[in-house]
């Protein structure tokens, strides 16, 4: 399915109530996800300028076969997104009425006394617009290639290459094509927002991985050495689990899960385009999987980025959860607090990241806090990457070692991390605490598209 009639179905599914934004994406078929959620959340945004375009213009009038759904999502593109790079007979019958179109958007402005296309949404769409100033961060796959070779070969496309960034000030300074190398993380270069790069040879071969930086925080602080048997507990779209493989170079054991039969297959897609060998990819509940099986006895590493409300994403659309209920954070924290517990229960486990795309204290540190409380001295918090200048809310002693992200302060979306440890000889064993548990919480996706190990590894195909 083409992405403009792609995206013109999800907006009718959602005008019909059929569902949220992510499940219908999710739901469409469409191969890239990422690139029709951006579409349809943007052109969300801007429906209200839409609308006052197709009605000034008389598009639909003066084109008959053209439904309200596909023309709001050309006009977007149009106007305001990439300038209609696909489409096909679409697009020729977009661009036909170009002239009209931004003559009519001139005089909107006009009429709003305004200079930006941005000042001409409401101010929730205009707070809206400024979260999405966060840059374009993409990940270096050293599965496949190395940074000096991808920066080469950007820098042959003609695209400016500034080295590495010095500040966050200096990623907000980013425009046209120019990229710099991440602050924190080695492998992952920085672009102006908007940036993008579903098209580029590097993405459709698997050589860099469209990641959001705070995204790839969870593996980068896991960094299980190469050889070790990790698992990844929800593991769609597979981001971080691609991420995982980097680290661990192809060798040692994955073992990765998620309960959706659909994010499982393109989970599956994800992972043969990165070149992720060593994985096992269950379709299985996590909170189902036995910690006594033996095939787990050697798991030493786990990555927990659990089901949670998502308020952490810049994008939204109706539908998606931006104030979820007291109600409902209660059953996620439930839900949230069980499946941490159980991932503990790995005898041999040394060291577990859990992580949410949410900026509620009850789905973050309250829930670190109740499971170390149940655990007693078995696990601690690790001062996680010191020189991140968020750390987790005051909420408990020792919460201060944790991290949280955000769009304002570090350029990326809503996230937090918590890293923890197994103590000493003679620790103790968890304690029954009773917690409420949400038995069938929706999953919620990762936010699109970090870095692999802290040593730049060896080249391996160069990128041509």
């Amino acid at each position: 399915m083409a992405l403009y009639s792609a995206a013109a179905a999800v907006l009718e599914g959602l005008e019909r109530g059929q569902g949220g934004v992510k499940s219908l994406v999710y739901n469409s078929g469409f191969p890239h996800v990422r690139q029709l959620y951006a579409l349809v959340s943007e052109t969300l945004r801007y429906a209200p300028v839409l609308e006052k375009l197709l009605d000034g213009a008389a598009l639909l009038q003066a084109e008959k076969k053209l439904q309200p759904h596909l023309a709001k999502v050309l006009v977007y593109d149009l106007l305001f997104g990439k300038g209609l790079k696909c489409g096909g007979r679409w697009k020729v019958l977009a661009r036909r009425h170009r002239a009209r179109l931004e003559a009519e958007l001139a005089r909107l402005k006009v009429r709003h006394k305004v200079s930006r296309n941005e000042d001409l949404l409401a101010p929730a769409q205009a707070d809206s617009a400024a979260a999405s100033q966060v840059p374009r961060y993409i990940r270096v796959n050293t599965l496949k290639t190395c940074v000096d070779d991808v920066i080469d070969f950007f820098k042959r496309q003609g695209y400016s290459y500034l080295g590495k960034a010095a500040s966050v000030e200096e990623l907000k300074a980013l425009s046209g094509k120019k990229f710099l190398l991440d602050l924190h993380l080695p492998e992952l270069l920085v672009f102006p927002p908007q940036t993008d790069l579903h098209d580029n040879l590097l993405y459709t071969s698997g050589h860099i991985i469209l990641q959001d930086k705070a995204s790839c925080l969870p593996a980068f602080l896991l960094d299980p050495a190469a050889g070790s048997h990790v698992i990844d507990a929800c593991a769609a779209p597979g981001n971080k689990t691609s991420h995982l493989a980097a680290i661990l170079r192809n060798k040692g054991q994955i073992f990765a899960f998620d309960v959706d039969p659909k994010r499982v297959a393109t989970t599956n897609t994800l992972l043969a385009r990165a070149g992720v060998t060593g994985c096992q990819l269950a379709q299985q509940d996590f909170l189902t999987v036995d910690p006594t099986d033996p095939k787990y006895s050697r798991v030493t590493h786990i990555l927990l980025d659990p089901s949670c409300s998502g308020s952490g994403m810049v994008t939204r659309g109706p539908g998606e959860e931006v104030a979820p209920s007291a109600e409902r954070l209660q059953a996620l924290a439930g839900f949230q607090r069980r499946v941490l517990s159980h991932a503990l229960n790995f005898p041999a486990l040394q060291r577990l990241v859990y992580s949410t795309c949410s900026v509620h204290r009850e789905e973050n540190e309250d829930v670190v806090q109740a499971v170390l409380q149940e655990w007693g001295s078995a696990f601690r918090l690790v001062n996680a990457l010191p020189c991140w200048p968020c750390r987790g809310l005051d909420a408990f002693p020792g919460a201060e070692s944790c991290l949280r992200a955000s769009p304002a302060e570090t350029l990326t979306q809503g996230f937090f991390v918590a890293v923890l440890e197994r103590g000493g000889e003679g620790a103790d064993a968890p304690s029954s605490l009773p917690v409420a548990a949400e038995e069938n919480p929706q999953p919620r996706e990762e936010t699109e598209p970090g870095a692999a190990p802290k040593k730049r590894r060896r080249k391996k195909q160069r990128v041509k």
